[in-house]
Order: structure tokens, then C-alpha cells, then sequence
């Protein structure tokens, strides 16, 4: 796996996002607190809504930035997107009120949905190789994953010796490190696409993606994560702090827990990946999670909530998402030509976090309202229903002959030649460019 840094390119990027999500751990933290001081048992609320501005800014945004990404140098735009979000991170330890919170997370969220799709994207055109671009994906993950070990871990001890206010200014070193580290590299841009009308451009990458089997099974799977995954990153300080009673680095040791078990996945996953296909593998991690969720709920309800059984349910919830996670940019990679890829990216990114602005608000909301089992049980309920969609919609054998139309597609699609209807079967490499955007 580790063979990819050889790549200098890749290593700065690499470095670049590690030391950016130290610092975003280290928010992730300090807004929880922040939450606890100005809300108090109503903190659940105030996350969820946080978490919720956070998906409008996503949802919003990436289309946006997706489609003009290819105008702009990336370099540039990674840099002073970056600048940005340092400069919202520093405005954070001297908010007062609830509302100021909520304006300034949808600057920084906002930055980072710009961002992120764009760094995304980069990645493929960097190490273009498949096998190479995998164990990319599986250090990405780590590095994400970072945000919930080392973050905590780090924010644990300095907790010890000082407020929670001033784990906001590691969150601003982290992202002005990640500016110099980009701006160190060359980066590859694609020749910008033909000239387009500002419709075509934000929803091009939202229509190739609904148009593709397997990424709209991977939609319902991120519909999946988004439950699991609302259910730790909104309920645990209210869960560690008011329901157990415990202390603020009990809360990071938790976070900690959940992204052990996301780490430990990514570890074995690119062996994995080459032993499996992708489908069982992503399936296999929402299965896991689904049934985690509700074991713990059961417990819950016969002997009570314990911390053991929150931080081994947890990891477990931390294995799953991560299976389903990881290789979600090997199926992007493969449905889309190179100069498409910043729009499907932004497209993924934007979907992705549609689920999320459903599920941070209900996650909060059935804690708050109806306790911790039916907040438990309706968020499993709403991973399993993803799976079964996933399942019904993405063919199991991702997809070698079937029927279509071109009704739907660009008119400078590479398959229509001038034609709107053209329905046959067909057999092909799902790997060619020239179809990626039909599988």
C-alpha cells in the first residue's frame, strides 16, 4: 500500500490531507463541547443542525464548484480554498451564541465542498493506474480515519492541560500546512471540456451518475453509511457526556473507537479488493453495520447502555463504513472519461451528503425526542433499507450485456453519433472509457 508515496506528487497531497483532517478532528471535537456549553442537554440538536448546514453548503455547492473546476488551475483553487477554511477556523474559539456557530460552519463547509471534490479528482489523473489508484483509495481512508484516532487521541491530552476553545487553532495550523504542502507539487489539469450552458456544466455529472447501475446502487449504499454514521457523529457526546456521565476525553476515546475500526478495514481492504469484487465487499460493511446498530439497541434494552458495549459497537460500525466507503471512488474512477471525473466526483459528493442532511437532523431529533433505542433502531432501519435498494439496483455481475437507450444522455456523448435513439445489447469491457458512463 504504501509504495504509492514513492509518487511525490501523490506523498504532498497525501500529507496534505493528513495534516488537514488532524485539524478537523480536533473542530470536530471542540464543537461538541461548544455545543454541550451552549445547549446543554439540547446539544444533540445543535449538532444536528450544525451537521445539517454542513450538507446544505455540501449539497449546494459541489455541483457548482464540480463544474467549473476545470477552468480554474487546481493548484491555485486547492490553495486558496484552504486559506479559507483557516481563516473560518480562527473566527471559531470567539463565538457567544448559538446562531454565530451556524453562520460560520456554513462558510467553512462551504469551502470544503468546493475542495474536497476538486482533491478528489486530482487523485486518478496523479496515479492512473488502477491497481496503484486502489491502494490510493485505502490511505485516503486512513487518512480520514484520522480524524477519529489521532484527532481524539491528540485532543485528549491537550484537553488535559487546556480549554477546548484552543483545539480550534490546531484546526487552523492544520489547514495552512495543507496549503503549503500543495502548493509544493505540480498538479495535472485536464484540458477544459467544450463550452457548455451553466445548466449543462452543474447537472452533467448528477446525469451521468444516475445514468450508471452501479452508482446509483452505490447512492443507496452511502444512504447506508449516512445513518450508521449519524447516529455516532451526533449522538455520542450526548450518550458519553449526559446519558453515561462521563468526561470530555471519555467522548474522544469513543470518537477514537469508531475510527479504529474504519482504520483496521482500510488496512485489509486493498487485498481484499483484489481477491473480491467491490459489490459483496460494500454490501458485506452495510450488512455489518445494520446489524451493529441493532445489537446494541437490544443490549440497551436488557442490562442498559454500558461504555463497553458502546465503544465495541462502535469499532464495529467503524469496520462497516469503511468497506463501504473505500472503494466508492474505484466505481467513480471507472464511469466516467478524465474530464468528466471533477463533475462525477462533485456529483458523488453532493448525492453522498444529501443522504447525510436527511439523516443528521432525524438522528438528533429520535435521541432527543424518543431516547436512545428507537434512535438505535430507526437508523438501522434506514441503513437496511439502503441496502435492499443497493441490492435491487446494482446487477450483480456490474454489468457486462444489457439493453439501453440514449434518451437521456448529452448530446455530445460519445456513443450517440448524432443519434437520440439507438437501443440494443451490447457486451463490453467495463473498464473502456468509451461506455464507462453507461455501467
Amino acid at each position: 500500500m504504501l509504495s504509492v508515496l514513492a509518487d511525490r506528487t501523490y506523498r504532498h497531497l497525501f500529507l496534505a490531507q493528513v495534516v488537514a483532517l488532524l485539524g478537523t478532528g480536533l473542530a470536530t471535537v471542540a464543537l461538541g463541547l461548544l455545543a454541550f456549553d451552549l445547549a446543554g442537554d439540547r446539544a444533540a440538536l445543535v449538532l444536528g443542525t450544525v451537521f445539517t448546514i454542513k450538507m446544505v453548503a455540501y449539497v449546494g455547492v459541489a455541483p457548482i464548484a464540480g463544474a467549473f473546476a476545470d477552468r480554474v488551475p487546481r493548484r491555485a483553487l486547492l490553495v486558496t480554498l484552504d486559506l479559507v477554511r483557516a481563516g473560518v477556523a480562527l473566527a471559531l474559539p470567539f463565538v457567544t451564541e448559538v446562531w454565530q456557530v451556524y453562520v460560520l460552519i456554513f462558510l467553512l463547509q462551504s469551502a470544503s465542498a468546493a475542495f474536497t471534490p476538486t482533491f478528489q479528482a486530482t487523485i486518478p489523473d496523479v496515479l492512473s493506474e488502477e491497481e496503484r489508484y486502489t491502494r490510493a483509495l485505502s490511505l485516503s481512508r486512513l487518512a480520514y480515519d484520522l480524524e477519529n484516532i489521532v484527532s481524539p487521541i491528540l485532543a485528549a491530552l491537550l484537553l488535559a492541560v487546556m480549554s477546548y476553545n484552543s483545539l480550534f487553532l490546531g484546526t487552523v495550523v492544520g489547514f495552512m500546512a495543507s496549503a503549503l504542502l500543495v502548493v509544493s507539487v505540480l498538479l495535472p489539469t485536464p484540458t477544459p471540456s467544450e463550452s457548455r450552458g451553466v445548466y449543462d456544466r452543474t447537472t452533467r455529472g448528477i446525469r451521468i451518475y444516475l445514468a450508471t447501475p452501479r452508482l446509483r446502487g452505490l447512492l443507496a449504499l452511502d444512504l447506508a453509511s449516512a445513518a450508521a454514521g449519524a447516529m455516532v457523529l451526533v449522538n455520542t457526546v450526548v450518550l458519553v457526556r449526559g446519558s453515561l456521565g462521563l468526561s470530555d476525553s471519555a467522548l474522544a476515546w469513543t470518537l477514537f473507537s469508531f475510527g479504529a475500526g474504519s482504520m483496521a478495514a482500510a488496512l485489509v481492504l486493498p487485498r481484499l479488493l483484489d481477491a473480491l469484487p467491490d459489490r459483496p465487499v460494500m454490501i458485506g460493511g452495510a450488512v455489518l453495520m445494520v446489524a451493529s446498530l441493532l445489537g446494541l439497541a437490544v443490549t440497551v434494552m436488557i442490562a442498559g447502555l454500558g461504555w463497553t458495549m458502546l465503544l465495541a459497537t462502535w469499532l464495529l460500525v467503524g469496520l462497516g463504513y469503511s468497506a463501504v466507503l473505500t472503494p466508492s471512488g474505484r466505481l467513480l474512477r471507472r464511469s466516467a472519461h478524465a474530464g468528466d471525473r471533477p463533475a462525477l466526483f462533485a456529483a458523488q459528493f453532493a448525492l453522498s451528503h444529501a443522504c447525510w442532511l436527511v439523516t443528521y437532523p432525524l438522528s438528533g431529533w429520535l435521541l432527543t425526542v424518543y431516547g436512545v433505542v428507537p434512535a438505535l433502531i430507526g437508523l438501522a432501519l434506514i441503513a437496511a433499507i439502503g441496502i435492499l435498494v443497493a441490492v435491487a439496483l446494482w446487477p450483480a455481475g456490474d454489468l457486462s450485456k444489457f439493453e439501453h437507450t440514449h434518451d437521456n444522455l448529452p448530446l455530445d456523448h460519445p456513443h450517440l453519433h448524432g443519434e437520440r435513439r439507438h437501443a440494443h445489447p451490447f457486451v463490453v469491457d467495463d473498464q473502456h472509457p468509451r461506455w464507462a458512463s453507461h455501467l
